[in-house]
């Protein structure tokens, strides 16, 4: 059997994966910044990382996820102006939204889910810490910056030059040592909230939180530190510098999911491009979205359109009718397991696209099995399919999904509504072939072809799916 190896962004190679604790592993991931509805580019990350969760757990592991919550930040509080809402309330709104949103594509909730607020001491501490060491300093106006030019480590895991950046938006005041020194705390301005530290009022630097929290839940050394490829720098970097000025060890690898894209541009509310996650709830079902953001292999790009997920979603519905027309012929839901080709895929640094292969390689045996009547591999194919489905989150008998055992799925009044409609037209079509009017059974399925649903008849009665345009 293959041995787990993951893809760590610091070293760029893909490596054995050794947990620091045996039986264990510890995960952070950097959450969502709370200051407006998430649209799939924020939700990819979630997904992506639920399946390595997931794996994980299959392998034995007990795992220890941490994603966190920042609640206090620039756009969060330009937001409350705009929504003329206090910010916490701006940050709770769109926190709930998240919290929805993953629950909809059936993203486990994380072990904890810190928020950055609750935990300012932690922040004061580390603070305090670095500037004992000489690390960081306190210019006298509530700012505390890290001096990045003391750390010979510094950029490392992004591969830049120091004095090739850029200078930061805030490079421009006099409180800095060097330009390029980052902000771990920022002095109170009129009218934003505050907290008190021994250096004066203020609130968090975006990259403090993280350190923080995870130094709180996972100790000064853990497995996995994920996120998006936007967060490399700054964020982790600075993450990094803090760290590791503390005498951490910190993250012991580095992982980072690639965007969603549209039309080649990674999708952003500055680009315009934004999908929310709930506009396309309206269009395919919760379990259809997850397989489709979790169809690309984590570290690739992957290109939105919404012809390519109808189609993704309608090769799903191909998988979900297998898996209800085997729980019919076995006479019970399909029992979970896991072929030895699906392991070595996810073992392969979690390549899924691999495995979707090997899925499709099951449904078509499982398919010719039923035609054949041979009851033992039908019952081998829809135990590994619903096996690599339950890893990937899409198990459609995951009662996290509300379906119905032995049919179509039930997602809501829309889809119940359509089976209704359907079941109606089988009953008439039934009708007419009993009174032996084939024209008109044969003209009821015809009509439902056209709109794009197929009609198969099956020793167990009539069952119906979802077509492509191709094959209409």
């Amino acid at each position: 059997m293959s041995s787990l190896t993951l893809y760590d962004t610091l070293s760029r190679t893909v490596e054995p994966f050794v947990p620091i604790k045996k039986g264990e592993a510890s995960i952070y991931l950097c959450g969502a910044t709370v200051q407006a509805p998430p649209h799939i580019g924020h939700i990819r990350s979630g997904v992506n990382f639920d399946i390595l969760r997931r794996w994980l757990e299959k392998s034995g592991l007990a795992v220890t996820f941490i994603r966190n919550v920042t609640d206090i930040d620039n756009k969060i509080l330009h937001k409350a102006e705009t929504e003329k809402l206090p910010w916490w309330a701006v940050a709770m709104k769109y926190e709930r939204a998240f919290t929805d949103a993953y629950a909809s594509l059936n993203v486990l909730p994380p072990t904890y889910e810190p928020r950055a607020t609750g935990h300012i001491t932690q922040m004061i501490e580390l603070m305090q810490k670095l500037i004992d060491n000489g690390s960081a300093y306190a210019p006298g106006n509530g700012d505390v910056y890290l001096e990045v030019r003391k750390l010979s480590s510094y950029l490392t895991l992004s591969r830049q030059k120091l004095d090739d950046l850029l200078p930061a938006d805030d490079a421009a005041e006099t409180f800095k040592k060097d330009p390029k020194d980052f902000a771990l705390w920022k002095g109170a301005k009129p009218g934003e909230p505050s907290w008190p530290t021994p250096w004066g009022d203020g609130r968090p630097g975006w990259h403090l939180e993280c350190s923080a929290m995870a130094h709180a839940y996972l100790g000064e050394s853990f497995d996995i530190h994920g996120g998006g490829l936007d967060l490399i720098f700054p964020h982790h970097e600075n993450e990094i510098a803090q760290s590791q000025s503390a005498g951490w060890g910190f993250a012991k690898r580095w992982m980072h999911n690639a965007w969603v894209t549209t039309s080649g541009e990674k999708m952003s509310k500055s680009l315009g491009n934004s999908l929310q996650v709930t506009e396309l709830l309206k269009s395919v079902r919760g379990i259809e979205l997850r397989w489709y953001l979790g169809s690309a292999h984590y570290r690739s790009m992957l290109e939105f359109s919404q012809p390519a997920l109808e189609e993704s979603a309608v090769a799903f519905r191909r998988i979900e009718s297998f898996l209800y027309r085997a729980e019919e012929i076995l006479g019970k839901v399909p029992t979970p397991t896991l072929s030895q080709e699906f392991t070595n895929a996810m073992n392969d640094d979690l390549a899924v696209p691999q495995a979707l292969a090997i899925i499709s390689q099951s449904l078509r045996t499982g398919n010719t099995a039923i035609t054949a009547g041979d009851k033992n591999l039908v019952a081998v194919s829809a135990n590994e399919v619903r096996g690599a489905l339950e890893v990937l989150g899409c198990d459609p008998f995951d009662p996290a999904f509300a379906l119905t055992s032995g049919g179509n799925s039930r997602s809501g009044d829309l889809t119940s509504a359509l089976d209704g409609t359907i079941q109606l037209a089988l009953a008439q079509r039934a009708s007419a072939r009993d009174r032996k009017d084939f024209a008109a059974s044969d003209a009821i399925r015809d009509g439902l072809l056209a709109l794009g649903i197929a009609i198969e008849d099956t020793p167990q009665g009539p069952r119906w799916s979802i077509t492509s345009k191709e094959e209409r």
